[in-house]
C-alpha cells in the first residue's frame, strides 16, 4: 500500500521505513520499551511513564534559529539608481518592528534591473533592519498559463522558516494563515519576484517586516491597500556611459593607441542607446567589450553593427543585442543556449545539460554567466536564464529543425524519468510500483542519472528543487504524445507530492498521467493515477471530488490482474468514509482491502490498522484492540517501525475506552518515545496530546506537567510555536 500519513524521518524515515527495533522495540533514550497492554506484559506506574516522556529530547539540543538569507546577491558595476534608493528608504522609514507590515511594489520593464536594485538596496540598507532572514521567491519559475501555485510558493517559505513539513497545512488559505504565524513578532524581509496580479500576492503576505513586489506593471488594487509604488526606469545616457567606461577602464594593450575620449563617448552613448538604456542588455554587449581590449570601442560598435544592432531605443533592440552577442560565442556555449530555447523547464543543472548531449557545460555556463545572461538559482549546481533572455533563447529555436528539437526533450525527458524513478526508491522504499527498477529502466532509456544524490534526504530535496521542471517535462511529454513517459513519471513523483503537498502540482500531473495512461492502453495505470488523484483531493479535504476519481477507478478493477490494485482503491474510500464518520462502511472497505494484501506484510500491517481504527470508532474497543494486538505482533516480527506509533496510539485510545487507564498511558508512551526515534513529529504530538488527556484523567500531576511541557518544547522545534491547537 501506499502510505498515506505525511509523518517522515528527519533524515527521511517513512512509513516504509525499517528501524533495527526488535520486538518491543527502543525509545527515544535509547532504553528498552518494555511496556505494553496485553499478555505478560509488565505497566509501570505513572511516575514512571512521566519520566520516559521527560527522557524525550527531539533529537538532542535546543533548536536552531533559522535565519534564511535567500535574496540574490548583488553584482558589481551597478550605477546611478540614487533617485530610486531615496525613494525606497523614504518608503522604509514607515516600516517598524511596531507598525503594519509594509508592502512597497517596484515595476519596470523586464531588465532594467529591478532584481539588481533589490538585491543593492539590501546589502546597504536592510540587512541590519531585518535580522530575521530573507525570503526570495521568482514567480516566473512555477507560473504556468497565467497562474501560480501560491500555497506551494507559501509551502516553501514555510520550510525556510524552520516549521516542519508535517505542520505545514493543505490548503493554500490554511498555509496563509500559517504563514502569518509563522512571521509574527518577526522582522522579516519577503521579495515576490515577477507577481502578475495581486490576488497572487496578497496570500504571502506577513505579519510584520517588508514585503517587496517586482512586477513590470503596476498593481493598482495593492496601492489601494496601502502599497507604495516605485517606478525604476531605463538608465539615461550618462549612467549608462558611465558604466561602459567601467567595463573599458586600465591602461590600453601595448602598441594599441590611446582611445579618443570625445569618440569614445560618443560610441559609448550610441551603445547605450541601441540597448534601451537596460542593463540586461548593457551587460550583455559589456561581454563584447570585455573580450576586446584591443579594440577602440568604436570599433566594437562597428562590429556589432555588422549583426545588425539597431542603433536607437526600439522594442526590438534588447532582442538585437542578444542576437548580436550570442552569434559571437564560441560553438560550445551556442549549443548549450540551443539547448537552453528548448529546454522545458525553466532552471538547469549540469547533469540535465550533459543528458541532453551538451558539450563543455562548465565553458559554456561561465560565457552565460559572465554576460549576465546566466544567474545561479538557489543552489551550487542550478542555474536560470534571466526571463528576458529566456524569451530569447526560445525564439532562436525557430530556426531549429523541430526533429532536433523533439530528440533534446526526449534526452531531457528520459533523464528526468530515470532521475525520479531512483529518487522515488529511496524516498519510500519498495512500496508497490508499476513500473520496472530504475536500473531496468536507465539501461532502456539509456540515461543513468547515478551521482545525483546518495540519501533519503538528499533525493527528497532534488525532487523538491526540480518541482518545476519536473511539471513542465510532464506537460511537454504529454503534448508530444509520450503517453508511457508521462504515467511513469507520475508513479514516481508521488515520492514528491506526499512528501512535500505540492497538492495543486499533484492534481495537474495525475490529470495528464490518467490521460496518458488512457492512451497507452494501460489499465492498471490508469487506476494507479485515479487513486493518487484521490489521495490529493483526499488530503484536501475535497473529498467529493476523491469519490469521483475513485468511482473511475472502481470501473476499471475488473480490467485488472493484480489484487493489489483494487486494494489501493478500498484503502482510500475507507479512509474518506472514517473522514465522513463512516465507520460502519470503513470497516467493510478495509476488510476487503486487507484480503488483496494477502502475502504482503505491510499491506496487512496497514490494512489492519486501518481496520482497527474504524473498528474503535464504531464502538468496539475490545474488538479494536485485538486487532491492533496482531498488527503490532506483525509489525515487530516484519520490523515494520514505521507502523509501530500509529498502532500504539490507537490502542492507547482503546484502553482508555474500556477504562484501562495504566495501560493506555503505557501504551502511548511507548508510542511517543519510537516517534521521536524515528523522527514521526506529528505523530509524536498527537502521543503527547493523548498522554497529556490521561494525565488528566488519571490526576497525575507529573504525567500532566511532563506530557505538556513536551508539547511546548516539540512545537518550538517544530517551527510554529504557541499551545497545541
Amino acid at each position: 500500500m501506499d502510505p498515506m500519513d505525511g509523518n517522515r524521518a528527519a533524515s527521511g524515515g517513512g512509513s516504509g521505513a525499517r528501524g533495527a527495533g526488535g520486538a518491543g522495540g527502543t525509545g527515544g533514550s535509547g532504553g528498552t520499551v518494555c511496556n505494553g497492554v496485553s499478555g505478560n506484559a509488565v505497566v509501570n506506574g505513572p511516575l514512571t511513564q512521566a519520566e520516559r516522556i521527560y527522557s524525550i529530547q527531539f533529537g538532542g539540543g535546543a533548536p536552531t534559529p533559522v535565519t534564511p538569507r535567500q535574496v540574490p546577491l548583488p553584482q558589481a558595476g551597478f550605477v546611478n539608481r540614487s533617485r530610486e534608493f531615496a525613494a525606497l528608504n523614504a518608503a522604509l522609514a514607515s516600516c517598524t518592528p511596531d507598525s503594519p507590515p509594509t508592502t512597497i511594489v517596484i515595476t519596470g520593464l523586464g531588465g532594467v534591473g529591478k532584481t539588481e536594485l533589490v538585491s543593492q538596496w539590501v546589502r546597504r540598507e536592510l540587512t541590519e533592519r531585518f535580522p530575521d532572514g530573507q525570503l526570495y521567491a521568482d514567480l516566473a519559475e512555477v507560473r504556468h498559463d497565467g497562474g501560480i501555485d501560491v500555497g506551494g510558493v507559501i509551502g516553501t517559505f514555510l520550510r525556510a522558516l524552520g516549521v516542519h513539513e508535517s505542520f505545514i497545512p493543505a490548503g493554500a488559505a490554511d498555509r496563509s494563515a500559517a504563514f502569518r504565524s509563522a512571521t509574527a513578532g518577526r522582522r522579516l524581509l519577503v521579495v515576490l519576484d515577477n507577481a502578475q496580479h495581486a490576488a497572487e500576492v496578497r496570500p504571502v503576505l506577513p505579519s510584520h517586516g517588508l514585503t517587496v513586489v517586482l512586477s513590470r506593471k503596476r498593481l493598482a488594487s495593492l496601492e489601494m491597500d496601502g502599497a507604495v509604488s516605485v517606478t525604476v526606469g531605463p538608465l539615461d545616457t550618462d549612467a549608462g556611459v558611465q558604466l561602459v567606461r567601467r567595463w573599458r577602464s586600465g591602461a590600453p594593450e601595448p602598441g594599441a593607441a590611446a582611445p579618443d575620449p570625445g569618440a569614445e563617448s560618443g560610441a559609448a552613448a550610441r551603445l547605450v542607446a541601441a540597448c534601451g538604456g537596460l542593463p540586461l542588455a548593457l551587460r550583455a554587449a559589456g561581454e563584447w567589450l570585455i573580450e576586446r581590449p584591443h579594440m577602440s570601442l568604436e570599433a566594437v560598435l562597428r562590429e556589432l553593427t555588422a549583426e545588425q544592432l539597431p542603433l536607437h531605443a526600439a522594442d526590438g533592440s534588447v532582442a538585437a543585442v542578444f542576437d548580436a552577442v550570442t552569434e559571437t560565442f564560441p560553438e560550445h556555449t551556442r549549443a548549450l543556449y540551443r539547448f537552453l530555447g528548448c529546454h522545458p523547464g525553466t532552471t538547469f543543472t549540469s547533469a540535465v545539460a550533459r543528458a541532453a548531449g551538451v558539450p563543455r557545460f562548465e565553458d559554456g555556463l561561465r560565457d552565460l554567466r559572465t554576460a549576465h545572461m546566466a544567474v545561479g538559482a538557489g543552489g551550487p549546481d542550478r542555474f536560470r536564464l534571466h526571463d528576458v533572455v529566456a524569451a530569447h533563447a526560445r525564439s532562436r529555436t525557430r530556426d531549429v529543425p523541430e526533429e532536433e528539437l523533439r530528440a533534446t526533450r526526449r534526452r531531457v525527458t528520459d533523464f528526468y524519468l530515470v532521475a525520479a524513478a531512483r529518487a522515488d526508491h529511496l524516498v519510500l522504499g519498495r512500496r508497490f510500483r508499476l513500473q520496472e527498477a530504475p536500473d531496468v529502466l536507465a539501461d532502456r532509456l539509456g540515461q543513468d542519472a547515478q551521482g545525483l544524490f546518495g540519501t533519503e534526504a538528499e533525493a527528497l530535496e532534488w525532487l523538491d528543487a526540480e518541482r518545476a521542471n519536473l511539471l513542465a517535462v510532464l506537460r511537454t511529454a504529454a503534448g508530444e504524445g509520450r503517453p508511457d513517459a508521462v504515467w511513469r513519471l507520475c508513479e514516481s513523483l508521488w515520492a514528491l507530492y506526499h512528501s512535500r503537498k505540492h497538492y495543486a502540482d499533484q492534481i495537474e500531473a495525475h490529470r495528464l498521467g490518467i490521460e496518458a495512461a488512457r492512451w497507452e492502453g494501460r489499465v492498471d495505470a490508469q487506476v494507479r493515477m485515479h487513486n493518487q488523484l484521490a489521495r490529493a483531493h483526499y488530503s484536501l479535504k475535497e473529498y467529493a471530488l476523491a469519490d469521483t476519481e475513485l468511482s473511475r477507478a472502481e470501473e476499471l478493477l475488473g480490467l485488472v490482474a493484480d489484487a493489489r490494485l483494487p486494494g489501493i482503491i478500498w484503502e482510500t474510500q475507507g479512509l474518506i468514509c472514517l473522514a465522513r464518520e463512516e465507520p460502519e462502511r470503513a470497516i467493510a472497505l478495509f476488510e476487503r482491502a486487507l484480503r488483496a494484501n494477502e502475502g504482503d506484510a505491510h499491506g496487512i500491517v496497514v490494512q489492519t490498522y486501518n481496520l482497527g481504527q474504524a473498528t474503535l470508532a464504531a464502538g468496539r474497543p475490545r474488538e479494536a484492540l485485538e486487532l491492533l494486538a496482531g498488527a503490532l505482533a506483525t509489525a515487530e516480527a516484519e520490523r515494520d517501525d514505521a507502523m509501530r506509533p500509529r498502532i500504539g496510539i490507537v490502542r492507547g485510545r482503546a484502553c482508555q475506552a474500556l477504562g484501562l487507564l495504566d495501560e493506555a498511558l503505557a501504551a502511548v508512551t511507548d508510542a511517543a518515545l519510537l516517534a521521536d526515534q524515528l523522527g514521526q513529529v506529528v505523530k509524536l504530538a498527537e502521543a503527547l496530546e493523548l498522554t497529556a488527556e490521561l494525565g488528566d484523567r488519571i490526576e497525575s500531576t507529573q504525567v500532566q506537567h511532563a506530557s505538556r511541557s513536551k508539547v511546548r518544547e516539540l512545537r518550538q522545534h517544530a517551527g510554529i510555536g504557541g499551545p497545541m491547537g
